[in-house]
């Protein structure tokens, strides 16, 4: 996996796009030997479902804003809050390069913050958004992995090996 998962890695960096990587991680996928059907289905779902990289950025950005801009981060309600739109702003225009914009101005404008917290969270974004593409797309790949094992059982690769 590990030789595989580079090329899709660097990809998902340099383009921002889970979906401008699909291409790269269907043929890891198959040099890995995930079946096609498999990856055929995981793959697409996952370039804009699974967000997990984009998640945490957002999570650091809304700490962040509330240490800027002297605000306590405390209390269920505020936890909650930053949890629910953390994840509505990593699916909005997942897949779209620079997409993570439209994502931070939601968080500025759900938590109330001046609007001088968005160049500062736009900074953040530009800074981690290839990092948390790079984590999205590569994770796609496992779970193709993942799938797979679920569907052929635990010895797929070995057999795929032989």
């Amino acid at each position: 996996m590990f030789q595989n998962i580079l090329t899709p890695a660097i990809t998902a960096f340099a383009t921002q796009s889970s979906a401008a990587t699909l291409p790269v991680n269907k043929e890891a996928c198959e040099k890995i030997g995930v079946p096609s059907d498999v990856s055929d289905i995981v793959l697409p779902m996952g370039c804009t479902m699974h967000m997990d990289g984009s998640v945490l950025s957002s999570i650091t950005k809304i700490a962040f804003l509330f240490a800027t801009f002297n605000m306590p981060f405390t209390g269920i309600g505020t936890y909650a809050m930053a949890i629910v739109v953390a994840i509505c702003s990593a699916f909005v225009l997942s897949g779209a390069p620079g997409g993570g914009l439209v994502g931070e101005m939601l968080i500025v404008s759900m938590f109330g913050f001046p609007p001088e917290a968005f160049p500062l969270i736009a900074t953040l974004g530009f800074l981690f958004d290839p990092m948390a593409t790079c984590l999205n797309s590569s994770g796609d790949t496992i779970a193709s992995m993942m799938v797979t094992r679920l569907v052929e059982g635990k010895e797929w690769l070995t057999k795929k090996m032989n």
